[in-house]
């Protein structure tokens, strides 16, 4: 599957952002999808993944109750919404797409096979 994240911008803080992950090549509902990111001079951390079929959802500790993962299997999208924009959310963010449901821990990144090209998300103070 090949995925497109797009969505991504400078922002000040207290902005919300919506970022959008667009599969293509294989069936979306066949994937659990995760959201990570990763920001200068860091380590690439978990940020938020919802299983294929979309009632169940996890989230970083850091930004429950502030961002919002979704997805419409219909259209082949998983989104990300951003409420309440901190500086320290700055990084580039990509998606992932997880095919094995039984061995899939949704916080690791070595549990996803696929992953977008990222989208820049810049937080001015």
């Amino acid at each position: 599957v090949q995925l497109q994240a797009s969505g991504g911008g400078l922002v000040q803080a207290g902005d919300s952002l919506r970022l959008s992950c667009k599969a293509s090549g294989r069936t979306f509902s066949n994937y659990d999808m995760g959201w990570f990111r990763q920001a200068p001079g860091k380590k690439r951390e978990f940020v938020a993944a919802i299983r294929r079929s979309g009632g169940v959802t996890y989230y970083a500790e850091s930004v429950k109750g502030r961002f919002t993962i979704s997805r419409d299997n219909p259209k082949n999208t998983v989104y990300l919404q951003i409420n309440a924009l901190k500086p320290e959310d700055t990084a580039v963010y990509y998606c992932a797409a997880s095919l094995d449901d039984t061995n899939w821990i949704a916080a690791m990144a070595f549990s996803y096979d696929y992953w977008g090209q990222g989208t820049q998300v810049t937080v001015s103070s």
